[in-house]
């Protein structure tokens, strides 16, 4: 019997059944404009220029980074794939747009046809949450590349938002509030760090407790816990009061991403007492001595959107989103600068 593509790696058989695994899934994000089913060459979406003025669509893609080496070791692929939505809509809703449709991609050293419909189980609950379509993917094999249980998974996702809509930072002024958004953990960034210190450093292992008080979760648990999705709530805010700008806060914590979201005439100025640290901040501060600048250079320390708004809308602001689930707050003003980040006090 001659060579076959699976003695080299590759099961074509396992690779249709993860297909047939996860079409409930990819259905159940389904919008009105969704045409057609999975399994054509190219996801359909009729879009309705009739719902906007002059229609900008706006798209972005992004991966889950070395969280996606945590889910391998724990074997826990349920919701690595909702953080690669969040990473990809709520850096959309930065620009005002509303997320219209998402795909993925798993590259995956041998495909296992359960974890990918964990995995793609994951993209599914993230574009229920986000409101947007779930229209295509590709999963891709790759023996002698990536060791068996080893996995890859980026996203691309694409927006509209009307072009007097858009928000590019030159309506942010000076006397303008911070509404901070909270992340109750890492999100997607900063696992770099994050697993030298918990592995190499404390020599903890998945299963040990993250930090010591009886009531921690496992190292495994706070490491893989899920991202919250924002855009869902900032559409929402977006709807009720003027906002002036938004800001994910991802790799680079506020320093790195707030800026990009400031005309070049003003600062933001944070109050870093007006929030608590999680948990698990505090604890890879400890364990590795690290100063509060690397701190703040790396991590959100527990804030993963900041929305700038006027001075006049900002208790209406955190009201709003604190009806739709964001225990939002007052973070720090806009004042006269550089287009830099600053922390008071």
């Amino acid at each position: 019997m001659g060579e076959t593509y699976e003695a080299a790696g590759v099961s074509i058989e396992a690779g249709e059944e993860a297909v047939e695994r996860i079409k409930a899934d990819v259905r159940s994000t389904f919008r009105p404009e969704v045409i057609g089913d999975i399994g054509g060459f190219g996801g359909l979406f009729r879009f309705d220029p009739g719902r906007h003025r002059d229609p900008v669509l706006v798209s972005t893609t992004d991966g889950v980074g070395t969280k996606a080496l945590v889910a391998a070791a724990a074997r826990r692929y349920s919701t690595i794939g909702l953080d690669l939505v969040a990473m990809c809509v709520d850096d959309l809703v930065c620009q005002g747009a509303e997320p219209l449709f998402f795909l993925d991609y798993i590259s995956i050293g041998r495909l296992e046809p359960d974890m990918v419909k964990d995995l793609v189980g994951g993209v599914a609950e993230g574009c229920r949450q986000a409101g947007c379509a779930l229209v295509g993917g590709e999963m891709a094999e790759h023996p002698g590349v990536m060791a068996d249980g080893e996995f890859d998974l980026v996203g691309f996702a694409v927006g509209v938002v009307d072009r007097d809509a858009l928000l590019t930072g030159d309506r942010v002024a000076p006397g303008d509030l911070l509404v901070g958004l909270p992340s109750p953990g890492l999100r997607s960034n900063g696992y770099s760090l994050a697993r030298r210190l918990f592995f190499e450093v404390a020599g903890r292992s998945l299963d040990d407790p993250a930090w010591d008080d009886g009531h921690a979760p496992t190292v495994a648990e706070e490491l893989l816990r899920p991202s919250v999705i924002y855009a869902p709530a900032v559409r929402a805010l977006q709807a009720a009061v003027p906002v002036h700008a938004v800001a994910h806060i991802t790799g680079g914590g506020l320093p790195g991403n707030l800026n990009r979201s400031l005309g070049r005439k003003v600062d933001a100025l944070v109050d870093p007492g007006s929030w608590e640290w999680p948990r698990v901040f505090t604890e890879l501060q400890r364990i590795g001595d690290v100063s509060t600048d690397e701190m703040r250079r790396v991590f959100n320390l527990g804030i993963g959107m900041v929305v700038v708004v006027p001075a006049a809308s900002a208790t209406h602001a955190v009201d709003v989103l604190r009806t739709h689930g964001q225990r939002a707050r007052i973070i720090g003003e806009v004042v006269p600068g550089h287009g830099e980040v600053r922390f008071s006090g």
